[in-house]
Parts: C-alpha cells; structure tokens; sequence
C-alpha cells in the first residue's frame, strides 16, 4: 500500500509543472518535435527539452527517431484520460483547488 502511494505521489509531482502540462496537452493533440514546442508554447528549447526528458524518463511520453529528428508523443491514452479528468474535476468543483491558502495560485 505505501508502494502504491508513493508511485502515485511520483506521478503527481511529475505533473506539478505548468510547462509539462502544457507539453502533454500539445501532445495530446499529436507527435512533436522538441523545436515544434518551442515554437508552439514560446517556451525556451533548454525548458522544453528538460521537461520532454522528465517527462520521458516519467514513462508518459515516448519518442519516435526519423532521421536526426526525435518525434514525442503520449506514451498511453491514460495519460490523456488523466488530464481530461483532472479537468472535469476542477470544473466541477468551481476550481477552489486555486484559492487553496496551502496550494493554490496565492501560495506559489
């Protein structure tokens, strides 16, 4: 059980990142490169490519080489399941999780 939970607070704290949340929900719309990121999020490529290696070594994405290139993806549909309902859950709680005095956006 304590197993169970410490794998589970491993993957929450790989989630705790705005960048690599907005990383796995560019790829959940498809593969990308690590240029193709930058470019989309207007994060720095040094940002992205240490989030991409994070989250890799996660086992939430996987890359496909072609060439020189590395194209990432989602390594699971779960992971995408994962996000879609963290989202319905802080919509059907009103989002209070960001007025938390111990988490939310004000304790940042």
């Amino acid at each position: 059980m304590i197993l169970e939970l410490s794998a589970a607070v491993s993957l929450f704290h790989s989630l705790a990142d705005a960048s690599r949340l907005s990383i796995l929900r560019r790829l959940s719309q498809g593969e990308a490169r690590v240029r193709d990121l930058t470019d989309e999020l207007g994060l720095a490529q040094s940002t992205v490519s240490e989030h991409v290696a994070c989250l890799r070594d996660c086992g939430l994405l996987v890359a496909r080489a072609e060439g020189r290139q590395n194209f990432y993806a989602v390594a699971t549909p779960e992971v995408i399941d994962l996000l879609e309902t963290a989202e319905q859950l802080l919509a059907a709680t009103g989002y209070q999780v960001d007025l938390c005095a111990t988490y939310g956006r004000d304790a940042r």
